[in-house]
């Protein structure tokens, strides 16, 4: 049987109206099955985050940074296997999984140092006669419930870049994760379920768009935080309405190689930067405009350090790319190098297509 995850709704574990199937990246087969989140529970989750906003703005500092610290030590201890957990859902290879729970660790603990960091500011305002008398203190209060929503591509380090940060500064919050990848949040959700924070502090509902609508239009919610498309992000932002808005949207990274750079230290560079996490990444690497007195040297070196990359399962060890989040993704990909070879380009090596394999690496298990 597969693994079978609950969401979240004030703090405490539910099965949710319906399930999600979360597959495998690599060989499309299914992997876990999630509980999916419903009108009613993003409506009791709303109202959980406003009637915690109170209890979360009284936490001192210290508590909230017990809470951080005790999150920091349940993700190192857990480290492997969130890892594991990662590589399979989100196809992201093994040995980068490992370094989002680093980079994970370090933001929970960010956060923790930040949280009993909850300075002002005092202002002398004797500018003129009249404002002798006067002084001004400046004091950082916590805006109050947020809504989350995240990508698939840093299923963990993304997610608690945004929770991280609420919890230190005393904010209810209702997460909404990728869809193809929610299981990284509800392993999160689990451990701060152990944590001991007032009732409501936080919901994770796994659901879809439409479903998750309120996060982004119900006024209770007094901060949006949203990572993904600009498509998704300014028409999310158009419909926010008086909160405050936080977007993190994709790129269009170029990069510009003149003609004394050193060429072994940019070919690694461009190399991973553009076929990192299999380009699924807002910085990656999309354009390189290359000084003509070492473009064909840099453009034969590209190629070959692009073809010596290994491709396949994420838990194999070795493997420097896997899958696209989804074989949707992969044939838009396919498109694009189509349209772009139609339209003049030359192709100088890839530019096909396969299915999801159904091989494993030696040694192959189910993460857990």
């Amino acid at each position: 049987m597969l693994p079978t995850y609950p969401i979240y709704v004030a703090n405490r574990p539910e099965p949710g109206a319906g399930t999600l199937t979360v597959t495998d990246k690599a060989t499309g087969e299914p992997f876990a099955t999630v509980g999916r989140a419903d009108a009613d529970a993003v409506e009791r989750a709303l109202a959980a985050a406003h009637g915690a906003a109170p209890a979360m703005r009284a936490l001192p500092g210290w508590k909230r940074q017990a809470v951080l610290m005790q999150v920091l030590g349940a993700i190192e201890a857990r480290h492997e296997a969130l890892a594991r957990a990662l590589a399979v859902e989100a196809g992201k290879p093994i040995t980068y999984a490992r370094g989002e729970i680093t980079r994970t660790v370090d933001t929970v603990r960010i956060a923790a140092e930040e949280a009993v960091r909850q300075g002002g500011e005092w202002l002398p305002l004797d500018i003129s006669p009249r404002g002798e008398p006067y002084q001004a203190i400046v004091r950082r209060v916590p805006v109050g419930p947020a809504a989350f929503i995240t990508p698939f591509n840093f299923p963990l380090n993304l997610v608690a870049h945004k929770v991280a940060p609420a919890l230190a500064a005393g904010c209810p919050f209702v997460l909404k994760p990728a869809s193809a990848t929610p299981v990284s949040a509800v392993l999160l959700g689990e451990i701060l379920a152990a944590c001991d924070l007032p009732e409501g502090a936080f919901s994770i509902l796994p659901c879809d768009p439409a479903t998750a609508a309120p996060l982004v239009e119900d006024p209770r919610i007094r901060a949006l935080s949203f990572t993904g498309s600009p498509e998704v992000g300014w028409a999310l932002k158009a419909k926010a309405g008086m909160k405050h808005v936080a977007l993190e949207l994709g790129g269009n990274a170029g990069c510009i190689v003149d003609a004394d750079a050193d060429l072994d230290d940019v070919v690694d560079r461009l190399t991973l930067g553009a076929f990192y996490q299999s380009g699924q990444s807002c910085i990656s690497v999309q354009r390189v405009l290359i000084h003509a007195d070492i473009y064909e040297t840099l453009k034969a070196r590209l190629v070959a350090a692009a073809q010596a990359l290994k491709t396949g399962h994420p838990l194999d060890e070795d493997t420097f790319i896997g899958p696209l989040v989804s074989e949707r993704e992969a044939r838009r990909v396919e498109a694009w190098v189509a349209d772009a070879v139609a339209r003049g380009a030359t192709l100088l090596c890839g530019g096909t297509r396969q299915g999801a394999p159904t091989w494993r690496p030696p040694g192959w298990r189910r993460a857990p």
